[in-house]
């Protein structure tokens, strides 16, 4: 019931938190693929070079798929694909590839978020706050009590990390 709206409100931090971290290691790992596979250093991958470069990055594009990104990258780029150009590409098949994946640190990350005063609790001033920002409204009077009551399995009157990680596994 109100847990799904928390949840949701959860989902929402963790789905940015998750974005963002995706979003500064795809691009490291797809700078360092890129340097490697520019074999003469001018900011310029090759046609022939890009199935490789995906391959080794553990994409594993059908045939039909490099023909059509050969194709557009002859056609469109002059047989050459800039750093750009090569995010452009490979940042959406990242993010299929990663999509299903959360990891503990984006867990916590989240969780932190949560937990204002850092002690390990989310306490129901916490969660009060945490609602608000995160879905921009307050909730009824009764309503976070008894969000808390679901959420609480060890009945402390605070959400530790476990419930947290918990609440979330339901979904």
């Amino acid at each position: 019931t109100f847990c799904f709206l928390i949840v949701g409100c959860t989902f929402s931090l963790l789905s940015l938190c998750w974005k963002e971290v995706k979003r500064r290691k795809g691009q490291d790992i797809l700078q360092e693929a890129f340097k490697e596979f520019d074999y003469d250093q001018d900011g310029y991958l090759n046609y022939k070079d890009v199935a490789e470069c995906m391959r080794t990055m553990g994409y594993m594009p059908t045939e039909m798929e490099l023909l059509e990104i050969v194709q557009q990258i002859k056609m469109r780029m002059g047989g050459l694909m800039d750093f750009e150009d090569f995010v452009e590409l490979m940042g959406p098949r990242m993010m299929g590839e990663t999509a299903h994946m959360l990891g503990l640190k984006e867990l916590q990350s989240a969780f932190v978020q949560f937990d204002l005063d850092g002690d390990g609790k989310i306490n129901q001033d916490e969660m009060k706050e945490a609602v608000k920002s995160l879905l921009g409204e307050k909730l009824k009077k009764g309503e976070l009590e008894e969000i808390l009551k679901e959420l609480d399995i060890n009945e402390d009157g605070n959400i530790d990390f476990e419930e947290f990680v918990m609440m979330l596994s339901i979904r």
